[in-house]
């Protein structure tokens, strides 16, 4: 593929890390049998690239100022060069740069020591907590919305003209002829932005002014929402907003532990679970916070979500507890309680807060209509001067011609009509309202009624995978034991199996232990025994219905939104039971165990339930906990099951400690873990099988997941435990060093069962992509999920049709991995491309413009692993390199980044909330509603504001060339040809309805349109609004204008106002028939329209004494002669029209025939 491309490196990277690698070696010291490697060798190590048989350029490393072979005189001279042409340039930046940041005045952030219920102790001064989403304020309101508008040259230049009339020497008409047309824009305008900005004033009033109760020595009082401090105790009562980020102190839930929702911070429905701290959930009263010396020591201020580091320090005790916090003693801003009353101390206020400062001021988003019109113009300003400086010089400068020159300007300045921006945004309206009123997508919400246009220019559509294309509903598919297989169409036989196995082992553990599993001493000197199936069904199934991070919730009979209820003494009713998670997957693998008879039935922070099928409760503690991060890519748990003894008792303990030694003689522990192959293969024991039935599954679409075990003894836990606990109390690196503990007992863990779960494809999404696809529109992929799982993704998606070739690209770690394969790309003809985020990130670094290129030129591109400001990136890339139009298509908090940079975003509501369907321009309901937004409504709207944008201009045009005629014959004066109320109704009532109801035009039905996805690949070309097609509508005009001036000069007999009357007449009737011309499919709106103008323009004649003599129009002669002017300027482009829809129809014109 692309052999012509040919690969430039980029050596600024290397050659850094060359030079730190020798400084390194510098200061460390040569080690023992080592030699210390010169300059000159670290050059010829990375140069030995060079010498591959590839198409590389000796350019790319000569002209970069990193160059390894750069002689230092060489840059010394560089360095002169820049002193003397570079040297200001720095200067003033640099100051400016200063001033900035004196203006700005922005703090540093700083970690933070807080104590419990004591703002005053705080060192820093913290920000206000208090929510602004307003632009604006009293004193920037009309500046700022001033600024925003004429920014654009277009209205700068009305303006301008504006102004220029109340100078007495230039004045040449009257000055509501120029400030109405301006004043009712500007007016629209502010108001519009008034109504906004009130309303943004009123919600964060709403918010700002919450009542919150504050905990104090002298007890509870309320508090606004703006007014808490860091260092207060904040209670939040279920579903109520948290107000500011807090750590999680105490609950009243008995189990110390709370749900939030999250779907304001991140976008995702499912609850999250949060634990407070033990120091704090265990004092006997609410008033004893004040009773003890504590802090909180807090990490700076940060933007992830998902990550939290701090500790805990009780002071007063002896000696000093201290304890670790984590994201799971979090309580961030704008989450909702879900359960319970929690107490929490305020640790970040304001715009310190994650969701204030995940928020990014969205950019203004302008369309390539847009620009393009802008581009015109000026085109249009350029040839307005031209005009009026070949008037100018045609007089022979007598006189004071810049006077002169002035006025030619303004009467000119027709050339470029105010109306063209009041109608193109009445148009964006127009095609807003149609597209919600669509019954075909019924829910569709335009969110930006600025860029409708876009749809119908889109080159390159970035979506989402999980909850776009597929349903983000996860059913269990299928159980492997590498041996034998279950799927869901043996089920029973699942059953059969843990019956089965529970029968036999109840009179095993003769009553002590809930474990299936021989005692430990026992398993250690016993042989290895191959077990039975039912043994491994049973301890794959448990392992399974353990092994995860899902809470039960209970909801009280009869008592509406009463709160959950989740302790283990509750009756637990089946009909009543929902399962809470962090991952769907989570949730199906439970519902799975309980379809098949273990069931999950009570869940806290100590231990969990499970109810056998013979109805027998087993009850296990939960010595740890090991969550799911990106990083590891798997999550584990430490379990003992609870003697049977103690479960009739009924204990209670809170502590990990006083649990699991209660009883150690008969109680096993172990250490239960699930992850992706990739991060478990490594770890499980040897075997045979797992990697491809990993790869079947994976073929067949299902998410993957690996469950092994492994048994601990007393001694393996208690030094695991001591070691644990010191790495979580660090405060340095404390990911690092808790990541490096739990891996010392991920080590020859025995390998359960690979379970596959399924993530359904949404309803038609492989006949939309295909329409896309024959649209000419290119669409990559970019997703979170594994390799395996993306890929088959794409395939039953139809996104990569089954028989095109797939190039996965491999891992590459550096530069020179990443050169080798992207040539190995290079050579595949018309494949799609797999790649991975990790393998993206190097190739962007060394040879972003080859990888892009290359990337470009496929059929398909799938992007796994990508987090969002990589999906973000990607898109901004795109934009960059190509100059073509983006999209991007998600529904979870993770695509609003991307959907925010894409010149046109769409989002749709799904599991993971609406997070993504607020921020987008366009919301839809289902990924299959794209196709017709895109082909139906995309394709019109450009097509319509095309059209209309270069006829208003034509209206404009026809009536400068008027006057440039008229001028000409009247020796060159700068006298107007119209005054008053004619050039009024001229761009409002006498043609403004005709020209606006373009915007119901259509070319083809929208059946057709979506019959043949083809036309819309014309519109990326961008024909229908071009210089070629501007330049014909000029010549038009000119032709056009020329007749009816030159006819009417002609024609007219004695007095001047006949000119007036016939010209102006010929002129209306010209615009309305030239209406007519462009339609190509009538609405009866159009035909009203049509006929009210004209109407309009008849019963005004008998008003317009000033200008029209009343008695000379109602002649035969005034109806001949307009008559024929107008049949001469209209009736070529009427014959040219029918010509060339003979000699040259457009492809639409043949699908409607």
């Amino acid at each position: 593929m692309a052999d012509r491309i040919p690969l430039y490196p980029v050596r600024s990277a290397a050659a850094a890390a060359s030079r730190r690698r020798a400084a390194s070696f510098g200061a460390a010291g040569p080690g023992p049998g080592a030699e210390r490697p010169s300059r000159y060798q670290l050059e010829e190590e990375s140069a030995h690239l060079d010498e591959m048989p590839l198409m590389m350029s000796e350019e790319g490393f000569e002209n970069d100022e990193s160059d390894y072979h750069t002689l230092p005189r060489a840059r010394l001279s560089r360095r002169k060069k820049w002193f003397v042409c570079g040297g200001w340039t720095f200067l003033c930046s640099s100051c400016c740069d200063w001033l900035m940041n004196i203006c700005q005045r922005k703090t540093e952030l700083k970690a933070r020591t807080v104590w419990l219920g004591y703002p005053e102790k705080c060192e820093e001064k913290h920000p206000r907590n208090s929510i602004k989403n307003q632009k604006y304020n009293v004193f920037t309101f009309i500046p700022g919305v001033l600024y925003e508008q004429f920014k654009f040259f277009l209205n700068l230049y009305f303006l301008v003209v504006s102004c220029s009339q109340f100078v007495p020497a230039l004045k040449i008409g009257y000055l509501y002829t120029y400030w109405a047309p301006l004043g009712f824009v500007l007016a629209v305008t502010i108001m519009r932005e008034a109504v906004d900005e009130f309303r943004r004033f009123q919600r964060d009033k709403e918010v700002n002014s919450q009542l919150y109760s504050k905990l104090t020595v002298r007890g509870k009082v309320q508090v606004k929402s703006s007014d808490i401090q860091v260092g207060d105790l904040i209670i939040v009562e279920k579903n109520q907003r948290i107000p500011s980020d807090m750590v999680f102190l105490r609950t009243s839930e008995k189990a110390g532990s709370c749900f939030v929702r999250t779907d304001q911070l991140d976008g995702e429905t499912d609850w999250k679970l949060k634990v407070a701290v033990s120091c704090t959930q265990r004092l006997p009263a609410l008033g004893d916070l004040f009773s003890i010396s504590a802090y909180v020591y807090a990490q700076k201020p940060q933007l992830d979500i998902h990550s939290f580091e701090g500790t805990f320090t009780r002071e007063d005790s002896d000696p000093p507890i201290h304890e670790s916090l984590s994201i799971e003693n979090t309580l961030w801003a704008s989450t909702v309680v879900a359960s319970g009353t929690v107490i929490g101390v305020v640790i970040y206020t304001g715009k310190e807060t994650r969701s204030v400062m995940n928020t990014s001021n969205p950019q203004n988003k302008v369309g390539l209509l847009d620009l393009e019109l802008n581009r015109l113009t000026k085109a249009l300003f350029l040839a307005l001067i031209a005009l009026s400086v070949v008037m100018v010089t045609l007089q022979g400068f007598a006189g004071p011609w810049y006077r002169s020159l002035f006025r030619f300007l303004l009467l000119f300045s027709y050339i470029i009509p105010i109306s063209l921006r009041v109608n193109l945004d009445m148009g964006k309206a127009a095609y807003g309202w149609m597209i919600m009123k669509d019954e075909n997508i019924p829910g569709t919400v335009v969110r930006t009624s600025t860029i409708p246009e876009e749809l119908g220019r889109l080159v390159y559509l970035l979506t989402d995978k999980t909850g776009t294309l597929t349903q983000n509903e996860m059913v269990f598919k299928r159980l492997h034991l590498g041996t034998v297989s279950y799927g869901t169409d043996t089920v029973d036989e699942i059953q059969d199996h843990l019956l089965r196995s529970c029968s036999q082992t109840q009179p095993q553990a003769g009553g002590n232990s809930a474990s299936s599993t021989p005692p430990r001493k026992a398993q250690a000197s016993a042989p290895k025994v191959r077990k039975s199936v039912s043994s491994r069904v049973h301890e794959a199934v448990k392992a399974v219905a353990l092994c995860h991070n899902v809470t039960p919730v209970y909801e009280a009979r009869g008592t509406a939104g009463e709160t959950e209820f989740t302790e283990a003494d509750q009756d637990f009713s089946d009909d009543s039971r929902t399962y809470q998670a962090s991952s769907p997957d989570e949730v199906a693998l439970v519902q799975w165990t309980e379809s098949v008879g273990l069931t999950l039935v009570s869940r806290d922070l100590t231990s969990m339930q499970l109810r056998t099928p013979s109805g027998q409760m087993l009850t296990y503690c939960i010595l740890q906990t090991f969550p799911f991060t990106s990083e590891s890519k798997r999550m584990g748990v430490i379990v003992r099951p609870r003697p049977l003894q103690q479960q009739q008792r009924g204990l209670r303990t809170s502590g990990f400690t006083s649990v699991f030694l209660q009883d150690t003689s008969t109680a096993e522990i172990t250490f239960y873990m699930k992850g992706a192959d990739v991060a478990m293969s490594p770890i499980v024991q040897y075997n045979d099988w797992l990697e491809e039935e990993c790869g079947n599954m994976a073929r067949e679409g299902l998410r993957t997941l690996v469950v092994a075990k492994r048994a601990l003894t007393e001694e393996q836990y208690q030094d695991f435990e001591s070691r644990y606990s010191q790495a979580k109390l660090s405060i340095h690196d404390r990911t690092l060093k808790v990541a490096a503990v739990v891996e010392s007992l991920e080590r020859e863990m025995e390998l359960l069962c690979l379970t596959g779960v399924e993530d359904q494809l949404q309803a038609d999404v492989r006949p939309t992509l295909e329409m896309l696809r024959n649209a000419g529109i290119k669409i990559w992929m970019l997703t979170g999920d594994k390799l395996e799982t993306a890929t088959c993704i794409a395939k039953s998606s139809h996104l990569v049709s089954r028989t095109q070739d797939t190039h996965i690209f491999r891992p590459v770690a550096g530069r020179a991995d990443a050169h080798l394969e992207l040539n190995a790309f290079r050579r595949k003809q018309d494949c799609a491309l797999v790649i991975s985020g990790d393998s993206l990130e190097v190739c962007l670094r060394y040879y972003e413009r080859e990888f892009v290129e290359l990337a470009c030129q496929c059929p398909a591109v799938v992007c796994c692993r990508c987090s969002p400001t990589q999906k973000a990136r990607i898109v901004k890339l795109l934009q960059r390199r190509t100059g073509r139009r983006t999209c991007a298509i998600g529904d979870g908090g993770n695509d609003v980044s991307m959907i925010q940079a894409a010149d046109c975003g769409i989002g749709i509501e799904g599991k993971e909330g609406r997070q993504a369907s607020l921020a987008a321009d366009f919301s839809v309901t289902q990924f299959r509603h794209v196709g017709r937004l895109l082909m139906v409504h995309g394709r019109s709207s450009y097509t319509r504001s095309a059209a209309l944008g270069q006829f208003v201009m034509h209206r404009g045009l026809i009536l400068s060339t008027m006057q440039a005629v008229f001028s000409s014959v009247f020796y060159f004066a700068s006298v107007p040809l119209y005054q008053g109320f004619l050039m009024v109704g001229y761009a409002t009532v006498y043609t403004m309805f005709p020209v606006f109801s373009l915007v119901l035009d259509q070319d083809v039905k929208p059946e057709m349109a979506m019959l043949y996805p083809e036309l819309y690949k014309d519109l990326t070309k961008g024909r229908s609004l071009s210089f070629k097609t501007f330049l014909v509508w000029v010549l038009i005009s000119i032709y056009q204008g020329g007749i009816l001036m030159y006819g009417a000069l002609v024609l007219f007999e004695s007095e001047f106002v006949h000119v007036v009357a016939i010209s102006f007449t010929a002129l209306v009737l010209t615009e309305l028939l030239m209406v007519a011309l462009t339609v190509r499919t009538w609405h009866w709106l159009m035909v009203v329209a049509e006929l009210l103008s004209l109407s309009c323009y008849v019963a005004s004649l008998a008003f317009l004494n000033e200008y029209f003599d009343v008695a000379f129009i109602t002649t035969v002669t005034f109806v001949w002669k307009v008559s024929a002017i107008t049949g001469v300027s209209c009736l070529p482009l009427y014959v040219l029209k029918y010509v060339k829809r003979k000699l040259s129809p457009p492809s639409y014109s043949k699908l409607s025939s």
